[in-house]
């Protein structure tokens, strides 16, 4: 990334350059930077996108052969191609002779390192990762975008807003800003804000579902579940987060047995700090047993749903019914 800032700062471009990783926000980032700097008057006559697993190279090679009109740079945008994954040696090939007016701009979630474009393009040009960041990144990424808005958060609600909106930093910014408009004309950012204007991820529903029904809590499990197919949740997606879900408190339950602390859960389960220690309280409201068998139930629910013998919407209701209700089975 620090190469590529400096090709944006020096105006000095590579013939190719590869931006991959599953933290998208900060991939486009960079491809909108990139492109700013290649082509800061938008020209239209020298600029082409293609976009999806079925591009032709063909097509593609012969537009890269044209000479720019009246430019010095041809610039061609390739998205979600699979020419990292798969064989692409017509196009690699290429590369190796591209002209020096030609700069592309390949943008991938997924990349095989071992492959003949990886290779290539890092010898050609520059290949930037974006991983996930960590948890500590995100949060003091999100505390600057508070203080730039001159807004205060103590640690307690940062670690509620980080919960709510989940680590994707295309999604934190946007939360964020909300925020910082819902807060104008106050100097500080508390709980009552992030729960009034913050939209909770559909993950965050499935654990006060799951929460619910280990407080035996019946009313409240069934009515978030209504809420989830409310907003277009399918069934068959739900049925699956409520097994991860209780496979993950199982988990949690037998690390604590074993002594481990937050920090060891966090990174066993790899998920966030703040998640872990939502996971730990929940996890403490179940007898021994019930959770495996939970987990078990589950699971056996999912094949039931996938082979037809039970339909999604009533899988989940019963199963939710069976572990909240009062009578359900103790240790």
């Amino acid at each position: 990334m620090k190469n590529i800032q400096k090709d944006i700062q020096t105006g000095s471009f590579k013939n190719a350059y590869l931006l991959y990783g599953e933290e998208g926000f900060l991939k486009r980032q960079c491809k909108h930077k990139l492109l700013e700097a290649l082509n800061p008057q938008g020209d239209t006559m020298n600029m082409a996108v293609f976009q999806g697993k079925k591009i032709e190279v063909g097509p593609l090679i012969e537009l890269a052969e044209t000479m720019p009109f009246f430019a010095e740079r041809r610039i061609i945008l390739v998205e979600d191609s699979g020419f990292f994954k798969n064989k692409c040696d017509q196009l690699a090939d290429y590369m190796k002779r591209a002209p020096e007016y030609l700069h592309m701009i390949f943008v991938e979630d997924q990349v095989d390192k071992r492959s003949r474009m990886y290779k290539v393009v890092g010898k050609i040009g520059r290949v930037a990762e974006f991983a996930v960041q960590s948890e500590k990144i995100l949060m003091r990424w999100a505390l600057g975008i508070f203080s730039k808005g001159g807004r205060k958060i103590t640690q307690r609600d940062m670690e509620l807003f980080m919960a709510t909106v989940g680590t994707d930093m295309g999604n934190i910014y946007q939360e964020a800003e909300k925020l910082l408009c819902y807060t104008m004309g106050r100097d500080r950012i508390c709980a009552q804000d992030i729960e009034a204007v913050c939209v909770p991820r559909i993950a965050n529903k499935i654990f006060d579902m799951v929460r619910a029904v280990s407080e035996r809590n019946q009313k409240k499990a069934l009515d978030l579940y209504e809420d989830l197919l409310a907003l277009k949740e399918p069934p068959m997606r739900i049925l699956y987060l409520l097994a991860r879900q209780f496979r993950q408190l199982m988990q949690t339950k037998e690390m604590l047995k074993e002594g481990r602390g937050q920090q060891e859960i966090s990174k066993t389960l790899g998920i966030p700090s703040f998640a872990a220690k939502n996971c730990i309280r929940c996890a403490q409201g179940y007898p021994d047993g019930e959770l495996r068998r939970a987990a078990e139930d589950f699971a056996c629910a999912e094949e039931d749903v996938k082979t037809g013998r039970l339909g999604d919407v009533l899988s989940v209701e019963l199963l939710i019914v069976k572990y909240s209700s009062s009578e359900r089975m103790q240790k």
